[in-house]
């Protein structure tokens, strides 16, 4: 019997092999009697090849497929058995669907069983279970990926997917069938050779750094041998130099290991300043079982983001960082700030289709009445000093003078009016609003405090995006619609506010991955400032019981 990380490395080795080239004719007559209720025979043969009773959960799906296939076994590659099982432990260690886990655990055993039917029947109903949940993920996927659990029953899976799948089985096409149900970017690989890695540490001595306080260069450390090991197991001291360390029997804080702190804070996204503090602590005693779960699920959310770089934003929440990209090239990138936990950026796909040029502020509500008003009251001057306008209603709405309002009796929940703050250098958006029509009303913008950019973490915002590189965006996006830089400058210094529409709607996603691959190969993990990345406490022993060992 295979152990979990046996399993695992065996799946990847031979899941990394290359897809030949397959002919692009696999258009077979489809099926045309998938709809039909299954004869008692078939049925019955299938309830004959489960290992338990029970055991399968698409019974008149199958019947119908083992039927159109003379009850023969259709899991002739092994490629196609290590693909699908791999993209079953995957959800499985994710930490979604007590299913998937259940699932995974079967699969294994069956094969090693040598139980050819049993195992290739319960291996085409987790196929099956496999295109469901993926065709639900559309409608389910930001609420299973972000917090909640897959509790409810999956439907079953359409009948167009059901028929591609025989189509494909019927040319011995199956392993290019379940191939193609991965998410279509190359991080879906690149993460799954990092948990393999992990899987491999976890065996091995991960000393935890227990030394409390802050540890500056020059240190004394209580424990040198753990730092040194615990860098080494990270992958950010060489094991040449972890071993030099140790013989020389370092006991202070020195610069070879502060470089690989700075190495390794860079990794997560920390303050890259060689202080060990309790964020850099916190990350460097994340278990391999931690980390594999945090990888997994963010495989599972690569399936919920687009993959095409043609002409596209997007906003990495916990990153914060906004990518441009046109013609499949990354051609700016910026720094942002994000919603506070408390009033979170969402996760939406818009198109840009305007960027305004001294935009006035139409204070949201929620906004005015937690954060503004409260000001207001304390001091007469307050809306004077920061430009807003009071105005009887956003339609046709008549100015109120400030001096009008009965500030002793009026209070933020009754204020029956709305806030505009005028244009100009103290306005909340900046120079440049960037309007992108959605639900939420949230968009990209400027903004004039810049001091944030350079905080570690910048969630700082009601939801809206601020945009450091605000003003390049802005050029950027109006040479791509024909403007002269004349006509770019020229709106920029005039006082009043311009709309200017761009010539081709630029599609805006914000998504939220706290892990990934860089191009140099290295893993990235942030910070899950929105507590996403937490599970639902399992009940039940065998979930209880379930890591990434037991797969």
């Amino acid at each position: 019997m295979f152990s979990a990380r046996t399993l695992f490395k065996t799946l990847w080795v031979t899941a990394l092999i290359p897809m030949f080239l397959w002919a692009p004719s696999l258009c077979a007559s489809e099926p045309s009697d998938m709809q039909k209720k299954p004869s008692l025979a078939a049925v019955t043969w299938v309830k004959q090849a489960e290992s338990d009773v029970g055991l399968v959960s698409n019974t008149n799906e199958l019947a119908n497929i083992y039927e159109y296939f003379s009850f023969s076994p259709i899991w002739h590659d092994y490629r196609a058995k290590d693909e699908l099982e791999t993209q079953i432990n995957i959800i499985s260690l994710a930490g979604l669907s007590e299913n998937f886990e259940w699932r995974a655990v079967v699969l294994r055993d069956l094969r090693s069983s040598g139980d050819w039917r049993a195992y290739d029947v319960f291996a085409t109903d987790s196929l099956l279970a496999l295109i469901s949940y993926i065709e639900s993920i559309p409608d389910n996927g930001k609420s299973w990926f972000f917090g909640t659990d897959i509790t409810e029953s999956l439907p079953s899976p359409t009948v167009t997917q059901t028929n591609k799948l025989i189509a494909f089985a019927s040319r011995n096409k199956l392993y290019r069938f379940v191939f193609e149900l991965r998410p279509s970017t190359s991080q879906y690989k690149q993460m799954a050779k990092a948990i393999v890695k992990l899987q491999d540490d976890e065996e091995t001595y991960w000393p935890k750094l227990i030394q409390r306080g802050l540890i500056r260069p020059g240190d004394k450390l209580d424990n040198a041998d753990s730092l040194i090991t615990n860098l080494e197991r990270q992958g950010v001291l060489s094991v040449t130099e972890a071993q030099r360390l140790k013989i020389e029997q370092v006991s202070f804080y020195n610069a070879v290991l502060s470089q690989a702190v700075k190495r390794f804070q860079a990794r997560h996204g920390l303050k890259e300043d060689g202080v060990i503090g309790d964020k850099t602590r916190r990350w460097l005693n994340k278990s391999a079982i931690s980390r594999i779960q945090i990888l997994a699920l963010n495989m599972e959310r690569l399936r919920l983001w687009p993959t095409e770089r043609q002409k596209i934003i997007l906003v990495n929440i916990p990153n914060y960082e906004m990518e441009l990209w046109i013609d499949s090239e990354m051609i700016l990138d910026s720094k942002v700030v994000v919603g506070r936990p408390s009033r979170r950026t969402p996760l939406f796909d818009s198109r840009l289709d305007s960027v305004v040029f001294n935009p006035s502020w139409n204070v949201p509500v929620t906004i005015m009445r937690k954060d503004i008003l409260p000001k207001a009251r304390q001091d007469n001057e307050y809306l004077v000093k920061h430009s807003y306008t009071v105005l009887s209603s956003w339609v046709n709405g008549s100015v109120i003078p400030h001096e009008d309002i009965d500030w002793e009796n009026v209070t933020a929940r009754n204020f029956p009016y709305r806030l505009q703050q005028s244009p100009g250098n103290f306005n909340a958006l900046g120079r440049y609003k960037f309007n992108t029509p959605n639900g939420n009303a949230i968009y990209l913008h400027d903004t004039p405090a810049k001091s944030l950019f350079n905080k570690e973490s910048r969630a700082f915002s009601s939801g809206c995006i601020r945009v450091q590189k605000a003003e390049i965006l802005a050029q950027v996006l109006l040479n791509r619609s024909g403007l002269e830089f004349g006509d770019y400058d020229y709106y920029r210094r005039i006082p009043e506010t311009k709309w200017v529409s761009l010539r081709q709607k630029i599609a805006v996603h914000t998504i939220y991955q706290t892990a990934w691959v860089n191009e140099d190969g290295e893993v990235q993990f942030r910070n899950d400032v929105y507590h996403y990345d937490a599970r639902p406490k399992r009940s039940t022993p065998l979930s209880a019981s379930l890591t990434a060992k037991n797969l």
